[in-house]
């Protein structure tokens, strides 16, 4: 059951999910309003972490409101972990039809079966041990899940006992590409789902080595090269928008938020996460989000008149050719920028050719503002 909503949409617990495993706890959000059929985005908190907290900082909310879609927090418990963490490492929870991996699935069936949540949309994203539960959510369950994220996380199967998690957390685990995407393909056959991978260099609690391994594991199971086919100040992109690795300079351990108003913009900064970039609206364009349409207001505000002024004017935003691709505002091809919608050409593919678009439909922008 799930308690009565209040007037304001809230991140609301839910019990009798079905089968428990793995002993988690359930939260869910759904913005006011929401239709059935909308996209689900599973979030998995890191160490020392709870449902509530990273439902505050990471900015996933603003996106959810904004784009219509519900979120689906997991919460661990000091029963099962002292520090809170995902047993990302446990060979008891992190195998299809096992422990927390299963507790994870029963909820997601859960939201679809009565939270209207549209089973043929379902993401995942986390930090730290949840991002490494997410790698583990991927692998087992790649039916499930669209694509995902995972932020200052950990390969699947790098460890699968409490004793194996030091050196891949301080040191980092060598393996060939074949032999990380063959622990996938242990659990379940494919088509795989695509990956973002966030890492900050100057992280210490998970080094940066593990993002090169997530990178190779999930490059190898996509089937494309692990010579990323388009480089930028921190993001390499790996096939055909198939892998995606942000590399944070000078960032810690945590996941990055940017909090302000702006557009692209999200997040409290707070322990663990950390002002740098808001890589939910990121992982949400990744992920294909931001052309969803946003519920409805609960309350809708009267027509204007014909002879009325528009009361918010058009989103302008001015930025390199490479920023507006990776933001999702136009694509590359041929080693040229085109704006999405219009097609209108905007140059050339690189970081020194800046660009103003004015959107004037979902996701349809033309230059100039």
């Amino acid at each position: 059951m799930i308690a009565a909503p209040a007037q304001a949409a809230t991140l609301t617990p839910v019990t009798g999910f079905g089968s428990n495993p793995g002993n988690l706890s359930m939260y869910s959000y759904r913005p006011d309003g929401l239709s059935a059929g909308r996209p689900l985005v599973v979030l998995l908190h890191g160490c020392t972490q709870d449902a509530t907290g990273y439902f505050t900082n990471s900015g996933w909310r603003k996106f959810a409101d904004l784009w219509g879609f519900q979120l689906l927090l997991p919460q661990q418990s000091t029963a099962n972990q002292s520090n809170k963490c995902f047993t990302w490492y446990d060979n008891a929870d992190i195998n299809r039809g096992q422990g927390e991996a299963l507790s994870i699935r029963n909820m997601i069936s859960y939201a679809v079966s009565n939270l209207g949540a549209d089973a043929n949309r379902v993401y995942v994203s986390g930090l730290s041990a949840g991002g490494a539960m997410s790698a583990v959510m991927l692998a087992t369950y790649p039916d499930v899940f669209k694509a995902g994220s995972i932020g200052a996380g950990i390969a699947y199967k790098c460890a699968t006992s409490l004793t194996q998690t030091t050196s891949c957390q301080y040191t980092g685990v060598d393996k060939t590409p074949q032999q990380w995407g063959d622990l996938v393909r242990a659990q379940a056959s494919g088509p795989y789902p695509r990956v973002a991978i966030w890492q900050g260099t100057s992280d210490s609690t998970v080094v940066p080595r593990n993002a090169t391994e997530l990178m190779e594991q999930w490059t190898n199971v996509r089937g494309v090269s692990q010579t990323p086919t388009s480089t930028g100040t921190w993001l390499k992109v790996y096939g055909n928008n198939d892998v995606r690795l942000w590399e944070i300079p000078g960032m810690a351990h945590g996941l990055p938020v940017d909090p302000g108003s702006g557009a692209e913009q999200c997040g409290t900064a707070a322990a663990y996460f950390l002002d740098y970039i808001c890589s939910a609206y990121h992982d949400a364009v990744f992920f294909g989000l931001s052309t969803g349409t946003p519920p409805p207001t609960s309350s809708p505000s009267p027509s204007p008149s014909p002879t009325s002024s528009p009361t918010t004017p058009p989103v302008c935003v001015t930025a390199s050719n490479y920023a507006h691709v990776v933001a999702g505002r136009a694509y590359h091809s041929l080693g040229y920028v085109y704006a999405n919608g219009s097609n209108q050409n905007m140059g050339l593919y690189n970081t020194f050719y800046t660009t103003a678009l004015k959107q004037t439909g979902p996701n349809y922008w033309v230059i100039g503002c």
